[in-house]
């Protein structure tokens, strides 16, 4: 599913519902450096902020990413996009799609893969 798609979405499975639920009170309790969850009503599409590491092109900008949970979530990845305006680089489309054959493995947390995601973002 895309941002774009006009799709339904699919309902979660309730190992899915039950792990976002849990992973998204983890993250505000204590949520990752850098990260900042917006809150929405669909627990399946996260709106996330990140904001570039010092001393890195990308320093004091903040970023959008949505991410879309599948329905078999953590057995499937996410989807990660960037919204409007996405940062200029050879990587990231213009739409926002990152083009970065990159593996997460889907059955750690959130956590553990969204400092992943960073260092990769910062790696950009």
């Amino acid at each position: 599913m895309t941002s774009s798609s006009g799709a339904a979405r699919k309902n979660l499975s309730k190992i899915a519902c039950n792990r976002l639920q849990k992973e998204l009170v983890e993250w505000q309790v204590n949520p990752p450096t850098g990260f900042k969850h917006k809150v929405t009503d669909n627990l399946q599409r996260w709106v996330v902020e990140v904001t570039g590491a010092p001393g890195t092109l990308y320093a004091n900008e903040t970023y959008q990413l949505q991410v879309d949970f599948p329905e078999n979530y953590p057995m499937e990845a996410p989807q990660v996009i960037f919204l409007h305006p996405a940062p200029l680089h050879p990587h990231i489309y213009s739409n926002g799609h990152i083009c970065l054959d990159v593996s997460v493995c889907p059955r750690m947390s959130l956590d553990h893969n969204s400092k992943y995601g960073r260092s990769v973002i910062l790696w950009l």
